[in-house]
């Protein structure tokens, strides 16, 4: 599958939780209202550039608020969205749950919101406008479903430690469903241990120093991105063993340093997450605010890639 391009180019998030404007729409425009998680790995990073990118193009005025990974964060975000009276929000949820009360009074606001890359567990669907994103249980499968064929010749059980995303959020619950339904296939393989890493580097460096000296022969690590993946990388080496051979690592994402790790033989296989979700946001923002039916979930392609293939997409890899 070849990756669906979305948008070009790549910033790092705004820091701080103060809004600030990031676009270049003019006053009769349309003016969005967009709540980040925060810049917690490299994926988010591409995430808000590309975004950022996509609303100058666009002419649409955006105003962006970084919400360091805490709910409270962008509730009070978009609360500031509704007062301002912006024309759209878009945000991509911390957490899936506790949103029904401040997405109503949007609602309410006559403001049509947009989630992007990560959904929410609302039972009432109108409350939302779509869900922009990717297959976060299909790549949780595609992640499993290599190990299971890469286990095919191996004897006995294979113990796999899970470094998972943040508690709650869309992606750690998907991507470890997926990943759990593909080994099931397999009774030798089987998680020993798995606590969350937060999605970052130092997380996952963090928890798997605690994995190598707490659990006992360790054959792969399954984390939920390629920032955890990193740090796992940097405990084995200090615990003098090799990544990629002593101990098989699978990630999620496909940055720029995973994929220069999977060239290297550190990391043995990545299943994508495509961050460059700007172009789309923006055209289903004019929709929107237009009036115009959309899509209830608008999907995004994604591929997965092994150590040649990631040699491969390296020299012309936007992310």
């Amino acid at each position: 599958m070849t990756t669906l391009a979305v948008s070009a180019l790549a910033l790092s998030a705004c820091g701080g939780g103060d809004n600030s404007d990031a676009g270049g729409g003019s006053e009769d425009g349309i003016t969005m209202g967009f709540a980040q998680v925060g810049a917690e790995s490299g994926w988010r990073t591409a995430n808000t550039k590309d975004v950022q990118d996509a609303a100058k193009a666009a002419g649409i005025d955006l105003k962006f608020t970084d919400a360091q990974q805490k709910q409270e964060n962008q509730i009070k975000a978009i609360r500031s969205y509704i007062q301002q009276q912006v024309d759209v929000i878009a945000f991509s949820p911390v957490v899936e749950s506790g949103w029904d009360t401040v997405l109503k009074e949007a609602k309410d606001a006559g403001i049509p919101v947009i989630l992007t890359d990560r959904s929410v567990d609302s039972a009432d669907t109108s409350l939302y406008a779509t869900f922009l994103g990717s297959d976060f249980v299909q790549e949780g499968k595609s992640a499993g479903e290599w190990l299971v064929e890469d286990s095919a010749a191996t004897d006995g059980p294979v113990n796999i430690v899970e470094l998972q995303g943040t508690t709650g959020a869309a992606p750690a619950l998907d991507r470890k469903e997926g990943f759990e339904t593909a080994i099931a296939a397999d009774p030798d393989l089987k998680i020993v241990s798995s606590q969350t890493g937060d999605f970052t580097r130092s997380g996952g460096k963090q928890v798997m120093e605690a994995f190598l000296k707490n659990t006992p022969d360790i054959d792969v690590v399954y984390a939920h991105n390629d920032d955890m993946g990193l740090g796992a990388i940097e405990a084995i080496e200090a615990a003098g063993m090799v990544p990629g051979k002593d101990i098989k690592i699978i990630t999620v994402d496909a940055v720029k340093d995973g994929m220069t790790a999977l060239s290297e033989g550190k990391i043995n296989f990545i299943a994508e997450c495509n961050p460059l979700l700007g172009a789309q946001l923006m055209d289903l923002a004019e929709k929107v605010v237009n009036g115009e039916d959309v899509p209830a979930r608008v999907v995004t392609e994604e591929t997965t890639f092994t150590s040649e293939q990631a040699k491969e997409a390296l020299p012309t890899r936007k992310y």
